[in-house]
């Protein structure tokens, strides 16, 4: 259903504003280069400092120009359970495929919470839904037994796991079945991922190189694991280069070297040092991307 390289889109600003004109070119672009899907307004697209006029809007800009060419998975988590409804049901409204929601932060549910949370989610939209778990952002970790007992519903169809740790592939395969889709949401460890049982990754760095991280992909779900690491080994400076500093700076100084769009961002998030620009400079030549 989604799998693949699915950039975890950046949100262009120009002077304090979403730049909707660089929007839609980067959808263009994300599609002739090969990403298999479109993930808007998640963490890399700046969703904690977007209002709620322009959260909608950026879902509707790209479901619209992606025009089903390839799937949009829509941002639409939230620590609050009605607002996470009220997105999951704007971006079935505008057209998207599915949703990604993140495991509720800063209220440090019970995972009975999480259960009630993304139940009352799931039921109030007919959306396919994706599971975000990443624990070093909102400090509660959903267990795999808990996503075994989610993944009965449904529509809730996968997982992006931003764990780190491979073996909860391993583990979720037992609790969730073979079919529940497993996604990485660690362009580093993409790759070990695949091979033990993931389908893809939601990727910072594919907002820089979405060819290679779609190639990658690709040449995992071939099963061929040595061409795959070959693209791994020109990827991983530039994965390491790009989250130096919050991930979302680094993609962007990457992508106003390659004339993609603006490097602003909102506060609190700061341009990176010129440390890690020179670091992105390097990781840019040794991909072979012009910087």
């Amino acid at each position: 259903m989604f799998k693949g390289s699915m950039p975890a889109l950046v949100t262009p600003f120009k002077d304090g504003v979403v730049d909707f004109d660089a929007l839609k070119k980067l959808v263009d672009w994300h599609v002739a280069e090969g990403s298999s899907a479109l993930v808007p307004v998640g963490t890399t697209g700046e969703s904690p400092t977007l209002s709620y006029e322009e959260h909608e809007a950026v879902i509707d800009c790209v479901v619209k120009t992606a025009a089903g060419r390839i799937p949009v998975i829509a941002g639409a988590g939230s620590n609050s359970t009605a607002e996470a409804i009220h997105f999951m049901q704007f971006a079935e409204k505008v057209g998207a495929q599915a949703a990604l929601v993140v495991t509720p932060y800063y209220n440090k549910p019970t995972q009975a919470g999480l259960i009630a949370h993304f139940t009352a989610v799931h039921d109030a939209a007919d959306l396919p839904i994706i599971i975000y778990n990443i624990p070093g952002r909102s400090v509660v970790d959903m267990t795999p037994a808990t996503m075994g007992e989610l993944a009965k519903l449904p529509r809730i169809v996968g997982v992006k796991d931003a764990t780190g740790d491979l073996a909860r592939v391993c583990q979720q395969r037992i609790t969730c079945g073979p079919d529940f889709l497993q996604i990485s949401g660690e362009d580093a460890t993409a790759h070990g991922f695949n091979a033990q049982g993931g389908v893809g990754c939601i990727s910072v760095t594919a907002n820089v190189a979405p060819a290679l991280c779609a190639q990658m992909q690709a040449a995992t779900a071939a099963g061929d694991y040595a061409k795959a690491l070959e693209l791994q080994d020109k990827l991983m400076p530039l994965h390491q280069a790009i989250f130096a500093e919050p991930g979302v700076c680094g993609a962007k100084y990457a992508m106003s070297r390659l004339g993609l769009c603006a490097e602003e961002m909102r506060l609190p998030l700061l341009p990176v040092t010129e440390q890690v620009r020179a670091r992105i400079d390097a990781a840019l030549r040794h991909a072979g991307l012009p910087a």
